[in-house]
């Protein structure tokens, strides 16, 4: 059985005008969620940025956010659940834009990736046109 040491996301927001939130963002995978959250303003109108969880993590609340503790992931059990980006609005009106999204877990050599979106398209994410992106490997 591989352990999940790592998982990194990058995350594009839309160069759109409103395409930034204030709102929470989580990545769902092998079971879990986790907090895409860091010390800067997340989420505004073209950012693109690269959260790590586990080794080397760059996120709030990295303990409570580590694939590795308090219930170790394995690469093996994967595929028994989906992948997905999860928007959590401010407020009904709270909208999201989603340019692409990547994740990788344990980069490097037999690492696995999972995306969606990317080129031209974009999803607009909000309470009244879905709150998840589901991603693909």
């Amino acid at each position: 059985m591989t352990a999940i040491t790592r998982i990194d996301v990058r995350l594009k927001t839309g160069n759109r005008s409103g395409a930034g939130t204030d709102g929470d963002i989580y990545l769902g995978i092998g079971g879990r969620e986790f907090s895409l959250d860091s010390a800067v303003d997340d989420f505004q109108q073209n950012a693109d940025r690269t959260y790590t969880f586990g080794a080397g993590s760059n996120v709030s609340f990295a303990a409570a956010n580590n694939p590795s503790s308090p219930y170790e992931l394995l690469t093996e059990n994967l595929d028994r659940f989906p992948a997905y980006i999860r928007f959590a609005p401010k407020s009904r009106d709270d909208n999201w834009n989603i340019e692409s999204v990547i994740a990788t877990v344990n980069p490097g050599p037999g690492q696995l990736q999972y995306q969606a979106l990317g080129g031209s398209n974009n999803l607009w994410l909000g309470v009244h046109s879905g709150l998840h992106c589901y991603l693909v490997r």
